[in-house]
């Protein structure tokens, strides 16, 4: 069975772009993809609270995981090289669409798998520490962070409804 897997960290955020990229792979290697796995969750989440976990679970020798780049797997070095390891010995083949990877049971495929993992980690870390230089750089000159804080409305969704509450209080209905 091929397995495609695409997953995005919030809803705002498209699976598309995954699916085309993954539909383009499989129409160069002539593969069927069986079943597309999608989900939006973030990659720091454990493996078994995702979908991700449950399809390891039913992957088999001979079985294909195609996802569009290793990231998708998960965001943490060891969590990755979990995942990586229990696929390669149990025989199932990785591709990864974006860095073109076909990952199987030798040990080429295992030195490749460390060295993305580890890059996707410290890319990670690389992104949480510019993001808390920048805040700290800003609050440093004096500026609010965070959601600023709200004001009346000056319409609500019972603006121009006047009349007809004043006609309803008159009749004794409850506000509610």
């Amino acid at each position: 069975m091929i397995y495609a897997y695409i997953r995005v960290n919030r809803d705002t955020q498209t699976t598309e772009n995954q699916r085309f990229e993954i539909l383009k792979f499989a129409d160069a290697k002539k593969l069927a993809i069986d079943e597309w796995i999608e989900e939006t969750v973030s990659g720091v989440k454990k493996m078994q609270d995702r979908k991700l976990g449950q399809v390891i679970g039913k992957l088999k020798k001979g079985d294909i995981l195609i996802a569009t780049e290793m990231s998708r797997l998960g965001r943490s070095l060891m969590e990755v090289m979990s995942i990586l390891n229990e696929l390669m010995d149990r025989e199932v083949k990785v591709f990864t669409v974006k860095e073109g990877y076909e990952l199987g049971n030798n040990i080429n495929s295992k030195v490749l798998a460390f060295a993305f993992s580890l890059s996707a980690e410290i890319e990670r870390n690389l992104i949480v520490q510019r993001t808390k230089e920048a805040l700290a750089r800003k609050k440093n000159e004096g500026k609010k962070l965070g959601r600023p804080k709200g004001r009346l409305s000056t319409t609500t969704k019972l603006t121009g409804k006047e009349a007809q509450i004043k006609e309803l209080l008159a009749k004794d209905i409850s506000y509610s």
